[in-house]
């Protein structure tokens, strides 16, 4: 089916679902390469192009006062990718930070008594981690700092799940503990 087969002969006769699946099937090939030519991958292209399936299938009305089905087709795909690179690059600015770029904002807005404040928990919190049992410490430092899980940490230090657990708990209540005597 020809472009000036869906934009002027048929449109009447057709229902707004159909013209719009008409539409896309017509033009799949075009959107997904005018997509492409904007930067995204063939996948992400036709990720793209489903999405604003999707986004019209809602309102499909939207088709029948447009001159060039194709163009606005087209030119809603192009914005639809504009917005994944948006949210890609917010997402990356969002998640992508150190922990020292985070204690950096967070010292550019606080004042010098709120660092200094900080910097002596962190100093009370090294202490109280120091003066835990060895294997107490292993358990907290591969879950806190490493991230591991607790069934993680018991099949590294040959240990039960209820150990790691039973660790955890205590060497997080003696951490607070140390907290609260600082007040």
């Amino acid at each position: 089916m020809t472009t000036a087969s869906i934009s002027a002969s048929g449109l009447n006769d057709l229902d707004s679902n159909e013209l719009l699946n008409r539409a896309i099937e017509a033009h799949y090939e075009e959107i997904t390469a005018a997509v492409r030519r904007r930067g995204h991958s063939r996948g992400a292209a036709l990720d793209i192009v489903h999405d604003l399936y999707v986004k019209l299938a809602s309102h499909p009305d939207v088709l029948r006062d447009k001159r060039s089905i194709s163009a606005f087709l087209c030119r809603a795909a192009i914005n639809l990718g504009i917005d994944r690179f948006r949210r890609e690059r917010f997402e990356t600015q969002l998640f992508s930070g150190t922990q020292e770029e985070a204690q950096a904002v967070a010292a550019d807005t606080a004042s010098p008594a709120y660092g200094l404040e900080v910097e002596a928990r962190i100093a009370l919190l090294r202490d109280a981690i120091g003066e835990l049992p060895a294997r107490r410490r292993a358990v907290f430092i591969l879950h806190r700092l490493h991230h591991l899980s607790p069934d993680e940490i018991a099949a590294r230090m040959r240990i039960s799940r209820n150990m790691v657990d039973r660790h955890l708990r205590r060497a997080l209540a003696h951490c607070l503990d140390r907290l609260l005597e600082m007040g």
